[in-house]
């Protein structure tokens, strides 16, 4: 069967902020670019998470009359409160004690799942072609240039056999391919290795995000009021994180917990750690008679500008989350990846200009970035995260005050974690295991219920998209050594430690994973690679 193939100026891999602002200002620059977007959610948004607090500065700059355009940017922010849990009681610290980069006058609470479906309609609007449902599964490289990427096939069985219906992926080419696969991205994991394009930079640090939308009683909600919250329960065992909740419109709160990827504790469980996190009175009071109507988890990089790859190579470039712009000081990614895709469409622009073929590696992006307000933001928060890994929250947090808030982010001291958090984990004979209290179903869960809610569907009979290395790791190194980690860090179920008469068998629950990629970065042997499963498949989030 011969492989389909399609030619396009510019090729963007994933319809996200990032990708859909780059391909939004490719065609602002030059409306002639044949422009592609395509997307491995079967809708664009479906695999769309995060908090959110939004600052509008790059779509202020991208799309100048968004409000009178419809953009769902609806509820601003109306109160800020951050708090110091702890186990029995909290400290709600002042404002002026707060590092401002947490300040949030003139930002919006918003669904970003919500804000890229309007982006890929304003897209679509200047020529762009969307293509959801198609996973980029494989590079196309030819003499070290990277030319786009092949699609998945459609219709294989679980054996990798072809079934009825089965369809070879397509093979899609470009002249320049932006990638914007997110955290911890598939194809991005496998350019900078192949490039080395993080030699230079420290390691790159995550965090997984859990994230719940209630519907609540009138009277608990409170619109554009934000929380944000550091130490319990996180702190109880020697992990760092911090947690917030967000009222949004329509009489609906968001809560969630960010729990670093670099803890130590073997027997740890961020999604555990989350539902305890609902019982503070901070928090439940906020909860308490609403209902649980979505749920989802999502990986984030934040490793800052010390972990920032190299972005371009050969025919592309990185974007967003998929190189790491988040900007952690401030926990949020939007606006510094839409503003990443805007200067790589300006310099892809540059670049077809004096190289019409494509395929140079875009040298002119780097200046662009530099001599923005990207840049300085990521510098100016070069040493939050590094500080919170180093001296924990309190004094960490007593470092980001005096930097940010006296020295605007310039303090001539440049901290680095050089640590992979992977790498972190204490053998399990070492510590205490925790044991989590039972789900009351009422405000705390069991992870099934919770998968149900994401709405996430997989065609069963496919090859599994999580694949080991090594078949005989998890149970021969990790169950001694670790007690088999996947089994709590996973925050949808897809692993297990199962016994029989056989003895100890690793099982994996393919059909339940949310794509939030934390078994690919938290593995301590570095054993499981998430790849892409079949177009289309993974969670559906509607308002996310």
């Amino acid at each position: 069967m011969e492989r389909e193939s399609m030619e396009f100026d510019v090729l963007v891999v994933g319809a996200g902020p990032a990708g859909l602002s780059s391909a939004i200002r490719l065609k602002q620059l030059n409306a002639d670019l044949h422009v592609c977007v395509v997307e491995k959610g079967s809708e664009v948004g479906a695999h769309i998470l995060s908090g959110a607090v939004i600052e509008p500065r790059a779509l202020d700059e991208l799309l100048p009359d968004w409000q009178s355009q419809g953009a769902p940017l609806k509820t601003a922010v109306s109160g800020d409160d951050i708090y110091l849990l702890k186990a029995e009681g909290h400290r709600r610290l002042p404002n002026a004690l707060v590092p401002k980069t947490m300040h949030n006058e003139g930002n919006y609470i918003v669904s970003v799942g919500n804000l890229c479906r309007w982006l890929a309609e304003q897209a679509e609007a200047l020529g762009v072609e969307i293509y959801p449902g198609f996973a980029a599964a494989e590079l196309i490289e030819q003499d070290g240039i990277i030319e786009g990427i092949i699609t998945g096939d459609m219709g294989l069985d679980h054996n990798g056999e072809p079934k009825e219906g089965h369809m070879l992926g397509m093979a899609l080419k470009a002249k320049y391919t932006l990638f914007s696969e997110g955290c911890r991205g598939h194809l991005g994991k496998q350019l900078i290795a192949r490039y080395e394009l993080d030699k230079n930079s420290t390691a790159q640090h995550y965090g997984l995000g859990i994230k719940e939308i209630w519907q609540v009683p009138a009277n608990l909600h409170q619109p554009g009021l934000v929380v944000h919250t550091a130490g319990w329960p996180l702190d109880e065992h020697g992990a760092t994180g911090g947690g917030f909740l967000y009222h949004a419109d329509d009489g609906q709160v968001v809560v969630g917990l960010i729990t670093d990827l670099n803890y130590d504790h073997p027997y740890l469980s961020p999604y555990e750690e989350f539902q305890r996190y609902k019982t503070h009175p901070v928090i439940r009071q906020y909860l308490e008679g609403g209902e649980r109507i979505s749920y989802g988890a999502r990986a984030i990089t934040k490793g800052g500008l010390n972990a920032l790859p190299k972005m371009q190579f050969p025919g592309g470039i990185l974007l967003g989350c998929d190189a790491g712009t988040l900007n952690f000081a401030k926990i949020k990614g939007t606006h510094t990846a839409m503003k990443s895709g805007m200067l790589a469409a300006e310099a892809v622009i540059e670049s077809l200009e004096q190289h019409p073929s494509g395929g140079q590696v875009l040298d002119n992006y780097w200046q662009k970035f530099t001599d923005s307000w990207l840049f300085d933001e990521l510098f100016r928060s070069r040493n939050f995260g590094p500080a919170l890994h180093k001296f924990g929250t309190l004094m960490g947090g007593a470092f980001n005050y005096i930097d940010q808030n006296w020295f605007g982010g310039k303090l001539p001291v440049t901290l680095k974690d050089t640590r992979e958090d992977h790498a972190q984990l204490r053998p399990a004979s070492e510590v205490t295991p925790i044991t989590y209290p039972r789900p009351d179903g009422k405000l705390t869960f069991d992870r099934l219920s919770s998968v149900f809610l994401s709405s996430t569907v997989h065609e069963e009979d496919q090859p599994c998209h999580l694949r080991l290395k090594d078949d005989s790791v998890p149970i021969r190194v990790n169950l001694p050594q670790y007690a088999e980690p996947a089994q709590r860090y996973c925050p949808a179920g897809v692993y297990e430690i199962v016994e029989d008469e056989t003895g100890s068998r690793f099982q994996i629950n393919a059909a339940n994973c949310v794509h939030c990629k934390t078994c690919d970065i938290k593995d301590p042997s570095q054993n499981i690679v998430w790849m892409v499963p079949e177009g289309g498949g993974g969670p559906n989030y509607p308002n996310m």
